[in-house]
């Protein structure tokens, strides 16, 4: 297999490429030390392309803390966008394929419709803008890569939905669950195991693809779900999102069209709840 490095190895899918290519003994994958391979510097990035002389990069790296970067704009925009641009100006320069991963959260999400890539991108928080910012450098700067739009992702690692509703579950006796936000759960390990594939398929379809597990679900029924497969004995009560206060605006409908990455790339996408089922079997 050609040779990949992959930056923000630390977190939730850094980790799962790791647990996917020990797994499947898929050779010539490097982790760098997250002290060694920092999105914004350049310099250090330079050293590890020329180096390491990879064919392709998975950048996984991100500013995700969607409510806080309404007040850390300049942090938030750094990592999304001028992280991801350093990474496009070396891939373009060292001759390289960027993987790069983006958010369901550059779209509005103001229409019940399945959105597809060419779809406006129309961000209502800062996490999206900087996202979408990021996107639009890695255009700018080199043709070979491939943006993976994602959502609601979670995994046996790191901080997610998941494992923050078997906690609570255990801890409360009722909660409150957003039910009028709509979108679909990502599982990590199913993600990563896409973008090896991609790698392997190889066939230079270059451009933005949308990814997530199949299936529509809300934040509630999610929630539901864990409580259901974990056997978790919790009351949840599904309220509005004006009932919920956050400090950044969220897309009410963000359910994405994948019927490209799938034609092009010839995969077939989970449905959420089976791939919730075994997040679950490995977290318990």
């Amino acid at each position: 297999m050609s040779k990949v490095i992959v930056f923000g190895a630390s977190g939730q899918l850094g980790q799962c490429l790791k647990l996917i290519s020990t797994e499947k003994k898929i050779e010539n994958v490097i982790f760098p030390p997250e002290d060694q391979s920092n999105i914004l510097d350049s310099e250090a990035l330079d050293k590890l392309f020329s180096i390491n002389n990879p064919h392709y990069c998975i950048n996984c790296a991100a500013y995700t803390a969607v409510d806080k970067a309404e007040d850390d704009i300049d942090l938030a925009r750094k990592v999304n966008k001028d992280g991801a641009e350093n990474l496009a100006l070396l891939c373009k320069k060292y001759n390289v394929t960027l993987i790069h991963v983006s958010t369901d959260f550059i779209f509005a999400g103001n229409t019940p419709v399945p959105l597809s890539e060419d779809d406006l991108a129309e961000p209502i928080n800062v996490y999206g803008l900087t996202k979408l910012e990021g996107e639009l450098a890695i255009a700018s700067h080199t043709n070979r890569f491939y943006i993976l739009r994602t959502s609601w992702l979670y995994s046996e690692y790191g901080n997610n939905f998941v494992k923050t509703m078997m906690r609570l579950g255990r801890e409360r006796d009722e909660m409150k669950i957003i039910s009028d936000q709509v979108g679909t759960p990502t599982y990590a390990i199913d993600l990563a195991e896409c973008i090896f594939h991609i790698i392997e398929n190889d066939n230079e379809m270059y451009g933005i693809y949308h990814y997530s597990n199949e299936g529509v679900t809300s934040w509630y029924d999610f929630a539901k779900g864990i409580f259901d497969i974990a056997n978790i004995d919790v009351k949840v009560f599904p309220v509005r999102t004006s009932e919920y206060v956050t400090r950044a605006v969220r897309p009410a409908f963000s359910v994405m069209d994948k019927s490209k990455i799938k034609s092009t790339f010839e995969i077939e996408i989970p449905y959420w709840r089976e791939s919730l089922e075994r997040c679950i079997k490995k977290l318990q």
